[in-house]
């Protein structure tokens, strides 16, 4: 267990006169390794505390960019941080927060190809994605790899948590088996109380912390609901299921799978990754244009607020049934907001037996960034 140091002393002293926590707990913060996911709402108190609290490795995991929509949540970041890649900015500031720690930036989305290897490196997983797919995800990866997992969701005014830790209670799948994409609207659509995720996020954050020093009940069997309007917490037992199809008896659910939609491994080795001054240079140059055919696919509303010229839209909802489309001699090249649904795209497209596709790293906020000023990016 590494000893602390006489600047961890004094930064420490609060925990240090905590009994339940003292020299040997926070040495045991010092040694612990906690991977984020997702860097938005919930990761940004999350990780906030956790680096305040002495965790000694903090790893985030996210692939968007900053955009003015988050400043009323996600409190990592400021103005300034706008159009900037969210690990980099909240890297900066953790380290600025506490630079005895490490923080490591993980630059990517998660899909069955990467969780392992990235999962690999930590002790324990906090899940503040908005995506129900990457939610499943990291609830079959966590269980597989038997790592500890506390995950939150947040809508509207409401919040909820729990707990999973190997061979002690239930995990996601346990409570909710299966759920498709798009059943419950996301903050863009359906909107959220900007303090909502701060709730929610320090109270993953307690949850790790008390896993790592061994002290207190952790939310294992217990999904926490949170009503911000009334300010009420109810709490609901939730029993290991022994039919879950990945903790259960006789799982399904083996080794992390992409579902229909999410990116592939087959999308990560053969897409061509453009960055922004990459596709300048390619549309400028003489009839390169005609060989590529830039596909946004985004929804019809952020689309019809800007887009780039020659490209078409075909929704992510809707690529799989309109991938005929796609002119056979040309270069099918994605786009989106952050680079997260082209990637995607690129996955669809290889499955469907498109050969290099390539998709905008980093989306057309990256293009509004690094190329064009004055492009108007939807805000969500």
């Amino acid at each position: 267990m590494p000893a602390l140091s006489a600047a961890e002393l004094a930064r420490y002293s609060r925990h240090l006169t905590l009994g339940e926590i003292g020299a040997a707990g926070q040495e045991k913060l010092k040694a612990a390794r906690v991977l984020v996911v997702g860097a938005g709402g919930l990761g940004s108190p999350a990780a906030l505390y956790l680096a305040a609290a002495g965790v000694g490795t903090l790893g985030l995991v996210d692939c968007d960019r900053v955009e003015i929509s988050n400043l009323q949540r996600q409190v990592l970041f400021d103005t300034e941080s706008i159009t900037r890649p969210k690990v980099d900015v909240a890297r900066e500031r953790l380290l600025k927060l506490n630079p005895e720690i490490r923080v490591v930036a993980h630059s990517l989305e998660l899909c069955a190809a990467n969780v392992r290897d990235v999962l690999s490196g930590y002790d324990i997983v906090l899940d503040g994605t908005d995506r129900l797919a990457t939610r499943y995800l990291v609830n079959d990866a966590c269980v597989i790899c038997r790592k500890p997992l506390v995950t939150a969701a947040i809508h509207r005014f409401e919040g909820q948590a729990m707990t999973y830790v190997p061979d002690r209670g239930p995990c996601y799948r346990c409570l909710f088996p299966d759920a498709a994409e798009g059943v419950v609207p996301s903050c863009a659509e359906a909107g959220v109380l900007g303090v909502l995720p701060g709730m929610l996020g320090a109270l993953q954050a307690t949850e790790a912390i008390k896993l790592i020093v061994g002290v207190g009940e952790p939310l294992v069997g217990r999904l926490l609901i949170c009503d911000a309007l009334e300010m009420r917490f109810d709490e609901f037992r939730v029993e290991r299921r022994p039919d879950c199809a990945v903790c259960g008896r006789t799982p399904a659910i083996t080794t992390p799978t992409d579902p229909p939609g999410s990116c592939t491994e087959e999308a990560l080795r053969a897409a061509r990754r453009l960055s922004p001054a990459e596709l300048q240079a390619m549309l400028r140059e003489s009839g390169s244009s005609a060989r590529l055919q830039l596909i946004d696919v985004r929804a019809p509303k952020e689309f019809a607020v800007a887009s780039l010229p020659g490209a078409v839209n075909i929704p992510i909802t809707e690529l799989p049934d309109r991938l005929g489309e796609i002119a056979p001699s040309a270069t099918p090249v994605f786009l989106c907001r952050s680079g997260t649904r082209s990637l995607r795209a690129c996955g669809l497209a290889i499955r469907a037996g498109i050969r290099a596709p390539a998709h905008l790293e980093g989306g057309l906020l990256a293009w509004a960034a690094d190329v064009d000023s004055a492009f108007d990016v939807a805000p969500l």
